[in-house]
């Protein structure tokens, strides 16, 4: 007779731990089924990023953070980097293709959830296209070189800051 009230009494706890526990089991389970096709997936767009900022890449070497594009003939094409900064409403992830170490060819915009119709603003040519040919030294906050977008500065600022950053962080440590 105690037994049944202490189950009543409990019931609603019992049933939602067991609720909680089965759905935890089951997400983990669906994460480790599918952590490889996902895995294969970010691997897949990011070779179709780099096959598109230098269409003639063969291959690539990646080092420490910077990754070396080659030709069909063992040649230099360009470098890339991937760089992050937040955002107005998330993390902005950019991919710049460098024509040499100290210039840049094109800037990419990899990732990001910006406000649609303001901050994804920053996935428009008239923005990215902005910093080709720029030197990477003359990237950076208030720079004369780079305009910001009206309405969206946060998230055009993260795009600065996130090549900015990435390339102070990138040629600090190969000049280590």
């Amino acid at each position: 007779m105690v037994l049944l009230k202490l189950i009543k009494r409990f019931y609603a706890i019992i049933f939602l731990t067991l609720v909680v526990a089965i759905s935890a089991t089951l997400l983990g389970l669906t994460h480790s089924l599918t952590a490889d096709q996902i895995l294969r997936q970010e691997h897949a767009r990011f070779m179709a990023y780099l096959e598109r900022m230098f269409p003639d890449m063969d291959y690539f070497e990646h080092e420490e953070e910077l990754y070396v594009i080659y030709n069909v003939d063992d040649e230099i094409e360009g470098y890339a980097f991937i760089g992050s900064a937040p955002g107005y409403s998330s993390t902005i992830r950019v991919m710049v293709g460098l024509e040499d170490k100290a210039t840049v060819k094109q800037v990419m915009i990899i990732a990001h959830t910006e406000t649609p119709g303001i901050g994804d603003r920053i996935e428009d040519e008239d923005f990215t296209g902005q910093f080709a040919g720029l030197p990477v030294d003359r990237i950076y906050l208030n720079s004369d070189d780079v305009d910001s977008i009206t309405g969206a500065t946060q998230s055009a600022n993260a795009v600065i800051r996130a090549i900015s950053e990435a390339v102070e962080e990138i040629f600090k440590e190969q000049s280590d």
